[in-house]
């Protein structure tokens, strides 16, 4: 199955757009991409810092077909991630729950999933946000880079591809015909 792919100079959240997209189109999975955003969402309403040259992305496909609980597809989503993540950084990646990636214990990817429906459709909608080549200093929280990590610069096109071919797999096993 393919994810229909919208990409986009700057928009205010991944997420927020791919609402968007759901509520005004008939596409039913799909993956936003874009290069900056200036208002990107964190988990318990807090502000993801969005420096330009890091993946912020979100994926959304209908839940119909997904017998699989919330917290089931939160640790399979952030297993996705971390598989092609792992690609690149050969270090132990951890899974802080409900939703971030770690490595040497600090943050370098935030997943957002937010749950909406339309006409009785039921969708999720999984935000991912990975530090390629900036972090943000944080007092309260540790934060990392993989450019820092690895001391390689990482072609971002191709995560990002990688990512939507991860999610593409995973979603066929449930729609085989779409």
């Amino acid at each position: 199955m393919k994810l229909k792919q919208f990409n986009f100079k700057k928009v205010r959240s991944t997420n927020q757009t791919s609402i968007r997209v759901i509520n005004n189109s008939n596409c039913k999975f799909g993956l936003i991409v874009s290069e900056t955003q200036s208002n990107g969402r964190g988990q318990y309403g807090r502000k993801w810092i969005s420096y330009k040259g890091n993946i912020f992305m979100s994926i959304f496909y209908k839940l119909n077909k997904i017998n699989l609980s919330l917290s089931s597809l939160t640790k399979k989503n952030c297993l996705l991630v971390k598989r092609v993540i792992s690609k690149y950084c050969k270090k132990n990646i951890t899974f802080k729950p409900p939703n971030d990636l770690l490595i040497n214990k600090k943050k370098i990817c935030g997943i957002l999933q937010e749950k909406i429906e339309k006409s009785d459709e039921k969708y999720l909608i999984v935000g991912i946000g990975i530090n390629l080549i900036k972090s943000p200093n944080l007092s309260n929280y540790s934060t990392t880079n993989l450019f820092s990590v690895i001391n390689k610069k990482i072609n971002k096109k191709k995560i990002e591809k990688e990512l939507k071919i991860s999610f593409e797999k995973f979603l066929s096993k449930y729609y085989k015909i779409i």
